[in-house]
């Protein structure tokens, strides 16, 4: 990346790049991953939204969004954060991925929308975090102001996978979508249903929808060994991470 305006300047920091981006947070923060690290993540906001190609570039080169903003890990002396894909020709399900996929699929429905607000939507959120044990000893309750601005607006061409169990939303998937990949970006859902395998069932539907529009890549995000939240993503294999700039393969065990 090229700096027009460099760190120190008065004026904002632009990032030359198509489209241009402005660099609206950049400094060393308590790493939001690893407990008792540091982090560095700047956040930088494209000037316009981007065309499904663009995002696909940052993809491959590791970025990742919160809302309109984009991120890259860039922590000095730290590589814990690794970004993950998993390469949808290549992949195969399981004999448990194909009975998860049956017997959650026959009581569950997905609707695929945009991304919306709501209520009940806030309500799932908190009760996600609460019963998977993710809200933090300083969480702050989402708001509606808060709920718009990570998982509604957005850079990019983004959807909602809506799954629903009679009249009832149990889990909602917020995924990005490129022209060759999409990027799972944010999933919560009903901790009381467990037994679903919601969270499995998520990715796995993700695959699928990549296999119907013909895309190459699902994107999952962050792998992050230490983490515990963030381990579960090795298992889908064969998937690929990008190490030091380069996207290397774990093929299937």
């Amino acid at each position: 990346m090229l700096w027009a305006v460099r760190p120190g300047s008065e004026r904002p920091i632009i990032v030359d790049v198509d489209p241009p981006e402005v660099v609206v947070a950049d400094e060393i923060t308590c790493c939001p991953y690893i407990e008792g690290e540091r982090a560095r993540l700047p956040l930088r906001l494209p000037l316009r939204s981007l065309r499904w190609a663009e995002w696909d570039r940052h993809l491959a080169a590791g970025d990742r969004r919160h809302g309109p903003v984009l991120y890259r890990p860039s922590c000095p002396g730290c590589a814990a954060c690794e970004a993950i894909r998993i390469d949808v020709p290549a992949f195969s399900f399981s004999r448990n991925h194909r009975r998860l996929l049956r017997r959650t699929g026959a009581l569950v429905s997905v609707e695929v929308a945009r991304p919306q607000l709501s209520a009940g939507r806030i309500s799932l959120y908190e009760k996600h975090l609460e019963g998977r044990g993710l809200r933090l000893a300083d969480h702050t309750p989402m708001t509606p102001a808060r709920y718009r601005s990570f998982l509604v607006e957005s850079c990019c061409d983004s959807i909602e996978l809506r799954y629903t169990l009679g009249d009832r939303i149990v889990g909602v998937a917020i995924t990005d979508r490129g022209a060759r990949a999409l990027s799972a970006h944010y999933t919560y859902y009903d901790p009381e249903l467990e037994h679903l395998g919601l969270g499995t069932f998520s990715i796995l539907t993700q695959i699928e929808l990549c296999r119907r529009w013909g895309l190459d890549h699902l994107y999952l995000g962050l792998y992050i060994e230490q983490n515990a939240s963030m381990r579960y993503k090795a298992r889908f294999r064969p998937h690929e991470r990008l190490l030091r700039g380069q996207w290397r393969p774990f093929p299937r065990e």
